[in-house]
């Protein structure tokens, strides 16, 4: 097992509908936490800065490296946007990961950060479309939650997963991020309520759906040698992947299986030196509920077609096999597009600490995270370790 880089730090802001503040100033409130977090560091040891945001249409503002850069007190350290869809976040990460893994600097500054209440649901189902195929998909009105809904009808068809299983990834949830202060939905539902909830897309209901979300998370990395002059306690990468997919659905051969969150887990798991039953916990993308299905077969937490199966016998609760969405993922925690991969690293780096109140897994060990941008077009994945 080898250390890629430290984790000196992390900090995340509240998520949810922040109509107090733009991207900025929430940037400005996960970093506070983590430089909080983080001891004997001076700014001017920070060397580079990524930041992962998906679109400039929520506040018609790119240059997003530069802001933070500045409102940081970071300049004239240089900066670079990240873009990968829901996928910037992870991808700022990783870019983090090679920086210090290069030796080109012995700290840097990862981000991840969207503001996108200030749109209309219909602008923000426009401006994540933009990750969608545009001749084939966005042209004849294809929708996001219409996407992921053919992945579960086939997944149904396929191998009997059921509306009620949809239902229950969103209950589990909602009770993690009950127990999550960050999170923008705490609030218990019921089954029942899942499944007499809006229809966005058959079989996918409101319930089913990540809220519209405001928010920021930020990690300070470090070289693993250097971990102890900036943390008592750091956390390590240990393994990462990035594999990619056909932007368009209709190009896959399985609609229902994410080659790209198989390939890149694989490719992490190779890494780190571990396997997916080392896992105890796991950040993965449900920006939809069939999503978390599908990411817990491709992971190799289950067979093929059994996702939903090891749902039904509570292998993904606390306390069970491996612990998903402990947070409360997309769907509960919230889903501030850029920031999401961050905001799965924060909760693997304090649940790791056992940091995480009465959502604490226990005997954490190995974390994994899922971060994809469009239908699984792109993905990467990160293993944390204590």
């Amino acid at each position: 097992m080898r250390k890629l880089a430290a984790v000196a730090s992390v900090g995340m802001s509240k998520i949810g509908k922040r109509t107090e503040l733009n991207g900025r100033e929430l940037i400005v409130e996960a970093f506070l936490e983590a430089w909080r977090e983080c001891r004997n560091i001076d700014r001017r040891e920070i060397g580079a800065i990524y930041v992962g945001s998906q679109s400039e249409t929520y506040e018609h503002q790119i240059m997003y490296g530069s802001i933070v850069a500045d409102w940081l007190g970071l300049l004239p350290k240089g900066s670079v946007r990240v873009e990968g869809c829901a996928a910037a976040g992870a991808l700022a990460l990783r870019l983090g990961v090679i920086d210090v893994l290069s030796g080109l600097n012995d700290v840097v500054l990862v981000c991840g950060l969207e503001k996108m209440s200030l749109r209309t649901t219909s602008q923000v189902t426009d401006a994540l479309m933009a990750a969608s195929d545009l001749a084939l998909e966005q042209y004849n009105g294809l929708t996001f939650p219409s996407i992921y809904a053919m992945m579960a009808t086939a997944h149904m068809a396929k191998y009997g997963s059921r509306e009620e299983d949809l239902a229950d990834v969103a209950v589990k949830n909602h009770k993690n991020a009950y127990h999550n202060p960050k999170a923008h939905l705490q609030k218990l539902i019921s089954r029942d309520e899942v499944l007499r909830s809006k229809v966005v897309a058959w079989p996918l209901k409101l319930y089913d759906s990540s809220p519209i979300s405001d928010g920021a998370a930020v990690a300070i990395i470090t070289r693993p040698e250097l971990a102890k002059k900036y943390s008592a306690s750091p956390t390590y990468v240990i393994g990462m992947g990035h594999k990619g997919d056909t932007i368009g659905l209709y190009e896959r051969d399985d609609v229902c299986w994410p080659s790209a969150v198989s390939e890149a887990c694989r490719e992490a798991y190779s890494m780190a030196g571990i396997e997916a039953d080392d896992v105890s916990l796991a950040e993965v993308h449900d920006a939809f509920t069939i999503n978390e299905i599908l990411n817990c077969e491709a992971a190799g937490f289950a067979r093929r077609g059994e996702g939903h199966v090891l749902l039904r016998e509570g292998q993904t609760e606390i306390g069970g096999k491996v612990a998903v969405n402990p947070s409360g993922g997309l769907k509960a925690r919230g889903h501030p597009v850029g920031a999401t991969g961050l905001c799965q690293l924060y909760e693997l780096h304090n649940q790791l600490l056992g940091k995480s109140g009465q959502r604490q897994v226990p005997g954490a060990r190995f974390g994994l995270a899922i971060n994809e941008g469009g239908s699984n077009s792109i993905v990467a994945t990160h293993i944390i370790s204590n």
